[in-house]
């Protein structure tokens, strides 16, 4: 437990840091310690964070916080609304705007991974083999152990539908990181050669919650009912005014996501003027290790036991923390709950209780309570109940409280437990989603796993073969029923399955062949309720009936038959090219409702004919979006484009085994252009897809859309063609601005963030095709875009790490002295002269940085014990008091260092 200053104390801005640095003739110093934090958020790009910045900001301006940002990537992957920077570029400027917005809210310290943003995905493991586990982990561990924050605030870290792979694993690594922290076995160097220690932070949550209540005005924070009741939520009104800046909080969170320019959300709308008619931040709990007062609705309760405590609560600094050694827990059979308590408060905790409160199904096999007479500072000590469920316990979530007394005060922390049959049957996880619950069981956060709702897709008029697994959690043998209750328009030939004799612990695939049989049903997500056709798995046994609630997607289908005549890629539609069969892609799946039919609408039609798949889309539109030159002609949604996506064999798992390309209708050079995107290897077609043609028409004078016409040959696929299960999905995307931003998205098969689900892509039944047997069976290797935007090239993160402590990249910091400034540097008109001498071999990045940009910039490679001048030119008269030379040294094995001198007039 750090303690806690007062308002004065605690107030130490960058700018008193730089107070720090000497006349003298030796290097700028950085700070002995690190910057103490008390929150610190971890995200994946620069604006994720953006959502919560009104509930930061008014803690910060409140108690004095401090609080970091982590972005694990630098956002190089988005697109770019405000130039043509992309790649380590963008990443730069990324940063700059995260910089500029995080400030608003009284944020001054971004830590940045060096981690790629490769591009949009849903697929959490493929972000783990882009990104390296133990790498990134152990650089957010260290991040945690040097800066200590109290508080841990992510991202929602599971596989819900259109949530960005990057999203979900830098909240795992969050997560992770949470217990890893404290943990003396995990990265023991840190502690043996850095020199740092473990950190338990006392919470972390993650924004966003899953319930219903009172959404705008103050009644917000005290009205919200989370739909799974276990469920621990805090919610914070963002319509309170900030007194330093006479505005709203949620007036600032806007005028902040506005600074994410690239990211084209300088166009948000205003919020309202009325608080009354402003919402609240919502966060949900993973976890804590500090008790909480019962009934604590206060815009600060997520910040009780961690940085406050109430009137009536322990003393801060009192840990409690509740684990069980079980999650599942059968009806009769025993469990043990574990407590620790922990006193890291300034007082000796005298003659407190400690009692295990149970709800109903649930008894202690003791009285369930320990009296502790003595608990010094610093001191641990241990407890352990054994618990035994009823023999008619629920299937349900119950959350165990181990309420902690002391005189009239007292807190309480809890652990989520699940009750579940002795026989046990669920539909089979999709492959991303089968990941996430192993995840979760290994890092004993199963109570996640209710964020996922179990889903199957199936193609219109087709039949599937559905895999149900049966569990026995029992330690006894268990036999029963299994079945499955579909909805209207699907069937299965065997609704029940018995299930005989299956052993403890063992579980057992069966099989239930399902088939859509009423092919008027609707399909996307217009199908069913937002796409979910509803239906039940049930098991019976001797004494109980338990359900599972899932979902089937239904996907469109459709026949691609062989072109009578080669089509002719011109843009037009010719007799012979193409089977009279309409797909329309006047489907909404994101952005704002088109007004009619001639707003944004789509259709299109698809064949083969010898080695190549061909395209004829058109597309009505109003208003022309930005027209881009050829080169900058990427990053097709932000403005009016068509993106084709394939997937050859139909099994993809993620976008990184398909083909994606995004088609633009024109540019500024009068022509159509295209790019492949997040997928098996993106760049311009003429790199990526050697034989691929376009062509498109369109009146840019009297716009009313445009059509176009794509060839794509099988060859440039990821892998063969299987014409049976074959899998593509049209998009359109709609811009009525000339801003470089998006409105509209349509399409075949939609739902939010298909473009990353190919499991949801539509069917395509190539009619008489048969496969080149010279064509890779199985998917290439997926290139990875790796321009990434380095710390040591970054004059903000150079600038920062030599203030506060931090390493750049959250990496190994170099020892003192491994490179020295010699002297001051020698300001003269025009030129500043830099002496440097290193100790050992490395690499030194030096700059001239002045309001925020690099007027000059250098880079020399040194030998052991040597010395070099660096000369910095400048354009002005006279520089800024902002002005510095920025130092960054990194060496072979990747430790670095980072050197500041202030030298403005």
């Amino acid at each position: 437990m750090k303690k806690r200053f007062s308002t004065i104390a605690k107030t130490l801005t960058l700018t008193m840091m730089c107070s720090l640095f000497p006349l003298g003739s030796s290097l700028a110093k950085t700070e002995e310690k690190p910057v103490d934090l008390d929150m610190l958020f971890i995200g994946a790009h620069p604006d994720d964070e953006a959502g919560g910045l009104s509930t930061y900001g008014q803690w910060i301006e409140q108690y004095n916080y401090k609080m970091g940002v982590m972005t694990i990537t630098r956002g190089e992957g988005g697109g770019n609304a405000v130039g043509t920077e992309e790649g380590s570029d963008l990443g730069i400027l990324r940063e700059k705007e995260e910089r500029d917005a995080v400030s608003i809210a009284g944020i001054n310290h971004v830590f940045n991974l060096d981690k790629v943003d490769f591009y949009y995905n849903v697929s959490a493991p493929l972000t783990e083999k882009v990104w390296d586990h133990d790498v990134t982990l152990e650089k957010v561990v260290r991040t945690i152990r040097m800066t200590k924050p109290e508080i841990l605030f992510t991202m929602n870290p599971s596989p819900t539908p259109g949530n960005h792979g990057h999203h979900q694993y830098a909240a795992r690594m969050a997560v992770e990181a949470f217990y890893a922290a404290a943990d003396p076995t995990k990265f023991p160097e840190q502690i043996s050669k850095e020199g740092l220690k473990t950190w338990s932070a006392k919470k972390i949550v993650y924004r966003g919650a899953s319930g219903s209540g009172v959404n705008i005005g103050g009644k917000c924070e005290t009205t919200f009912v989370p739909s799974e009741p276990t469920d621990k939520v805090y919610s914070i009104w963002s319509g309170r005014k900030s007194e330093k800046q006479n505005k709203t909080w949620a007036q600032l969170e806007r005028d902040a996501q506005k600074l994410y320019e690239s990211q084209g959300w300088k166009v948000f709308d205003d919020v309202p003027n009325d608080p009354n008619q402003l919402g609240c931040d919502r966060f949900t709990e993973f976890d804590s290790r500090v008790p909480i007062t019962k009934d604590n609705q206060q815009s600060t309760s997520l910040l009780e036991g961690a940085l406050l405590t109430t009137e009536k609560g322990l003393p801060l600094g009192t840990e409690i923390s509740v684990t069980t050694s079980n999650y599942k827990i059968v009806p009769g059979e025993t469990f043990k709950v574990n407590i620790e308590v922990t006193n890291n408060s300034e007082k000796i905790l005298k003659d407190a209780n400690l009692k295990l409160e149970l709800p109903g199904g649930l008894e202690a096999e003791t009285n369930g309570q320990v009296s502790i007479k003595q608990l010094k500072m610093g001191e641990t000590q241990k407890f352990s109940f054994t618990v035994k469920a009823s023999t008619t316990m629920e299937t349900k979530r119950y959350r165990l409280n181990a309420t902690l007394a002391v005189g009239e005060k007292q807190g309480f922390s809890s652990r989520v437990i699940e009750g579940v049959s002795a026989l046990e049957a669920k539909l089979q996880p999709l492959p991303h989603v089968k990941q996430f619950q192993e995840w979760a069981e290994k890092n004993r956060v199963q109570h996640l796993e209710n964020l996922i709702k179990p889903v199957f897709s199936i193609g219109l008029g087709e039949s599937k073969d559905v895999q149900v697994n049966v569990t026995n959690n029992s330690s006894s043998v268990q036999s029963g029923e299994v079945s499955i209750q579909l909805p209207e328009g699907f069937q299965t030939l065997q609704p029940s399955i018995t299930i005989d004799s299956l052993n403890p612990d063992e579980t057992k695939a069966i099989q239930f062949s399902v088939q859509n049989t009423n092919t008027s049903l609707k399909t996307s997500n217009e199908g069913g309720t937002n796409g979910d056709y509803d239906f039940t798995i049930t098991t019976k046994t001797t004494d109980k009936s338990v359900v599972q609630k899932a979902a089937i997607n239904l996907v469109p289908v459709t026949d691609i038959q062989q072109a009578a005549t080669e089509p002719t890629i011109d843009g037009e539609e010719h007799e012979g090219e193409y089977p009279d069969h309409d797909i329309d892609l006047s489907r909404l799946w994101e952005g704002s409702v088109p007004t009619s039919s001639m707003d944004a609408s789509g259709h299109a039609k698809v064949s083969w004919y010898k080695d190549a798949l061909y395209f004829y889309v058109n597309v009505q539109d109003d208003l022309l979006g930005t027209v881009l030159d050829k080169d900058d002609a990427k990053r097709h949604w932000r403005t009016d484009s068509v993106e084709i996506t394939i997937d050859p064999q139909g099994n993809s798992e993620n976008t990184s085994s398909t083909f994606k390309v995004g088609v633009f209708p024109t540019t500024t050079e009068h022509k159509p252009a295209a790019y492949r995107d997040a997928d098996n290897y993106q760049g311009p077609i003429e790199l990526t897809a050697p034989g691929m043609e376009i062509a498109s028409k369109i009146n840019e004078e009297n716009y009313n859309g445009y059509t176009m016409e794509v060839k794509i040959p099988f060859s440039v696929l990821p892998a063969a063609v299987d014409p049976e299960k074959f899998a593509f999905n049209i998009f359109v995307y709609d811009s009525d601005t000339k801003d470089k931003t998006g409105q509209t998205r349509l399409g075949w098969s939609t739902w939010g963030g298909v473009q990353g689900d190919p499991y949801r892509w539509g069917h395509g039944k190539l009619k008489d095709y048969h496969p080149d047997v010279n064509l890779p069976q199985q998917p290439k290797e997926p290139i990875i875009p790796m321009d990434v935007a380095k710390s040591v090239l970054s004059p903000q993160s150079i600038l920062q790490s030599s203030l506060n402590g931090v390493p750049l990249a959250s990496g190994v910091a170099l020892e003192k002295d491994s490179l020295m400034m010699v002297g001051k540097p020698k300001v003269s008109q025009k030129t500043v002269n830099v002496k440097l001498k290193a100790k050992i071999p490395g690499t030194a990045n030096v700059f001239l940085w002045s309001n925020k940009q690099i007027l000059d910039k250098k880079s020399i490679d040194f030998e052991s014990n040597k010395q070099a001048e660096v000369v910095l030119q400048y354009p002005t008269d006279k520089l800024t008091e902002t002005t510095y030379v920025l130092v960054s040294y990194e060496t072979k094995d990747g430790k670095t260092m980072s050197l500041s001198y202030p030298i403005g007039n």
